[in-house]
């Protein structure tokens, strides 16, 4: 497929998931993460295309690998967060929740708009 680029295919793959059809955004997922390893944006959108099916163990293993290409992304902490809750697991939940919170409070300090 000419211009297939990770970005493209991460974009492509949102679009599916957002019309209903997991399948094919996992899919399309996997084919940027084939390209791309390291492709953050595709390891986040896999994690909650996993978490929105409750399919937890592949959520978890997706997030982790999105938290280690960027550990003080806000979505990514929140996306840990809320996979631990549905696993249970409060004490982990709480601690991304904070990490959450004291990634908010340094942008605000250095007065990102982001």
């Amino acid at each position: 497929m000419s211009g297939e680029t990770p970005q493209n295919l991460v974009e492509e793959g949102i679009l599916e998931f957002t019309l209903g059809d997991s399948d094919t955004a996992i899919s399309k997922l996997n084919r940027a993460l084939e390209l791309d390893d390291r492709c953050f944006d595709a390891w986040l959108a896999l994690a909650e295309v996993y978490l929105s099916g409750k399919s937890l163990d592949e959520a978890l293993e997706a997030a982790e690998k999105a938290h280690e290409i960027k550990p003080d992304d806000l979505h990514i902490n929140t996306s840990l967060s809320r996979i631990w809750v549905e696993h249970g697991n409060v004490e982990k939940a709480e601690h991304f929740a904070a990490q959450v919170r004291m990634i908010s409070w340094k942008k605000e300090l250095r007065g990102d708009p982001s």
